[in-house]
């Protein structure tokens, strides 16, 4: 890299990394890379912000706003090769694994063991937060992917008496929305979206093993069958309801055309369940969730982590990796999982908590939650990163946001195109 090209690279990096605390700080400063900056997501990461500088540590807060995380994990990524990582970044399943691999991840099993994490946590939650048998990430929620939210009195408007449980409903749905005057389907045209919305449809025509063969085992047979073709044909028809007006859209953006009444439905993770609180919205009444059609008895979750750094010599104190203990501590005690999680949309991620606190949509996903790891339907997400890396997962978005871009795609030929793409990432 030459002179000018580092220059520049240091000017754009120092406009992304908030100036470090000062050292005066005796307690020690822990520092936060994600990207919870949506208005729900915003109040909820306050509330451990608050709770930790309750204890006495100073809260840096390094949010990166936009991409699905993607913006946020090049911020990262930046940082980690430049010697410079903060004390713990928003990292989702599988790439805590990479990140592992590269020795930048700090040992917290001091502080998972006096907190009996293993009793805690689910096996499943727990196995993802562990590198090499250790702990190097906490874990602050369990998002359900596959829900569908209403607007009920958009429904009765358009003439639709109950939420649709199958496709063909959807898109009965869609056709009673669309002829009343309202956008069927909120939509933000964006990669992250767009395979949110062909995740579900895979669960809805593929079912769980149809699932976990794509997207956990990446099976070339199931990426290439004549299903797959099926789950493209849908994807087609379904575009057909979304938002004309969606191209670039950020996911909150077209949540508030649900809230507002200007939409019936959005295709969303839990996350969305943040913008209805906000608005002073009651689930059950103001609005609906539902299991995305199809995809009933199955639950696709993506786990919000943090995952804790080795700190650059210069700021590798003992004040400051007590901050990071403390960060990972109190994001595992109840005062903090009900707020956060209340305030996020999502449900506690320890086991046996009571959701009598809860909300009915709340309720419904941590009920959800337990059936289907009982059943074996229980899903890593693909288009959160869970079953995947983020290369893989790069590639599906590019395939997926490609043929929805080229309305003259063959469905036939995307589920090779998939496979393909998905290869070439692994490699």
């Amino acid at each position: 890299m030459n002179v000018v090209n580092r220059l520049a690279a240091a000017i754009s990096l120092s406009m992304l990394v908030p100036m470090a605390a000062h050292s005066a700080d005796s307690k020690g400063t822990v520092e936060v890379v994600h990207w919870w900056t949506s208005g729900g997501e915003a109040k909820s990461v306050a509330v451990l912000k608050q709770i930790v500088e309750k204890d006495g540590y100073t809260w840096q807060d390094s949010a990166v706003a936009g991409g699905g995380g993607a913006a946020a994990m090049t911020v990262l990524k930046t940082r980690a090769i430049s010697g410079n990582p903060p004390s713990a970044a928003q990292i989702k399943g599988p790439d805590i694994q990479e990140w592992g691999k590269l020795d930048l991840l700090t040992n917290i099993d001091k502080v998972a063991i006096a907190n009996h994490w293993d009793s805690l946590l689910p096996k499943t939650v727990s196995d993802i937060m562990k590198y090499d048998g250790h702990y190097v990430a906490v874990p602050v929620n369990i998002h359900r992917i596959n829900w569908l939210w209403i607007n009920p009195e958009v429904f009765k408007k358009a003439g639709i008496a109950k939420a649709p449980t199958t496709l063909d409903e959807l898109y009965a749905a869609g056709d009673k929305l669309k002829a009343a005057g309202f956008v069927p389907i909120a939509h933000g045209g964006q990669p992250w979206q767009d395979t949110t919305v062909f995740e579900d449809l895979v669960l809805s025509v593929m079912g769980a093993e149809g699932f976990k063969k794509a997207f956990v085992d990446l099976d070339e047979k199931t990426l290439t069958s004549q299903k797959m073709t099926d789950v493209f044909v849908a994807l087609r028809k379904l575009q057909t309801y979304m938002d004309p007006d969606g191209a670039g859209q950020d996911w909150n953006l077209e949540a508030a055309k649900v809230i507002s009444g200007k939409a019936g439905m959005q295709i969303m993770g839990d996350w969305a369940k943040s913008e209805w609180t906000v608005a002073g919205k009651n689930a059950g009444t103001d609005y609906e969730c539902v299991p995305f059609p199809g995809s009933a008895g199955i639950y696709t979750y993506t786990i919000d982590s943090l995952v804790m750094f080795k700190l650059a010599s210069s700021k590798d104190t003992p004040a400051n990796n007590a901050a990071r203990d403390d960060l990972a501590k109190v994001a595992l005690e109840p005062e903090f999982q009900y707020v956060f999680n209340q305030n996020k949309g999502s449900i506690p991620v320890i086991k046996g908590l009571d959701m009598s606190k809860f909300d009915s949509c709340a309720q419904a996903s941590a009920k959800d939650f337990a059936e289907a790891e009982k059943a074996g339907t229980l899903e890593p997400s693909m288009a959160f990163n869970m079953s995947t890396s983020l290369a893989v997962q790069g590639a599906v978005f590019d395939v997926v946001t490609n043929f929805l871009s080229d309305k003259s795609a063959d469905p036939a030929k995307a589920g090779n195109r998939l496979y393909s793409a998905m290869k070439s990432a692994m490699q």
